[in-house]
């Protein structure tokens, strides 16, 4: 196997997670607060999501599919390329509506296949290497410490979304 498929793979996994926790709620399941003061699955996983593309089309150099694709219109948000929930209050977070399970995993899956793309032709060594500027987190780190972060990223917000599925709906859906 070549490293730039365990990169892929990592990122497939997290799709493969987000689909089981998304699989059968509905847009009251994603919208519902565990708890006061907690975010609901539907925040979470659009987080996730936002971060993946900015992230991401920060890396490649690209606009984010948010804007270019018009995504923010089937979130009915904003079209701020800085807008990922980093920074949200309690109020913020607890006042976002989330768009159907369908509309998110495909947002996500479009991040992914441009993620895909990038991996299978410009993710060299020599590209792991190179600084990238984030102008919405105003740092510069290298390519693949910015990769890890979403990676590990991702994973940290889709284990906190299964754990609200869990609270909201119990045990048994995780298979």
């Amino acid at each position: 196997m070549k490293w730039q498929q365990f990169v892929m793979d990592e990122f497939l996994r997290i799709e493969d997670e987000l689909k089981q926790v998304l699989t059968g709620l509905t847009v009251d399941d994603l919208n519902r607060q565990p708890a006061p003061d907690c975010n609901s699955i539907g925040w979470l996983v659009w987080h996730l999501t936002r971060s993946h593309d900015r992230n991401m089309s920060e890396i490649i150099g690209k606009e984010q599919l948010w804007i270019a694709d018009k995504w923010y219109v089937k979130f009915n948000r904003s079209p701020d390329p800085g807008e990922t929930g980093v920074g949200h209050t309690t109020e913020q977070a607890a006042a976002f509506r989330s768009p159907d399970a369908a509309v998110v995993l495909e947002y996500h899956h479009a991040i992914l296949k441009r993620i895909e793309q990038y991996v299978n032709s410009e993710l060299t060594e020599k590209e792991l290497e190179r600084e990238s500027y984030s102008p919405t987190l105003k740092t510069e780190k290298t390519v693949s410490t910015r990769i890890a972060a979403v990676v590990q990223q991702g994973f940290l917000h889709i284990g906190q979304a299964g754990y609200v599925r869990g609270m909201l709906k119990g045990k048994g859906w995780y298979h």
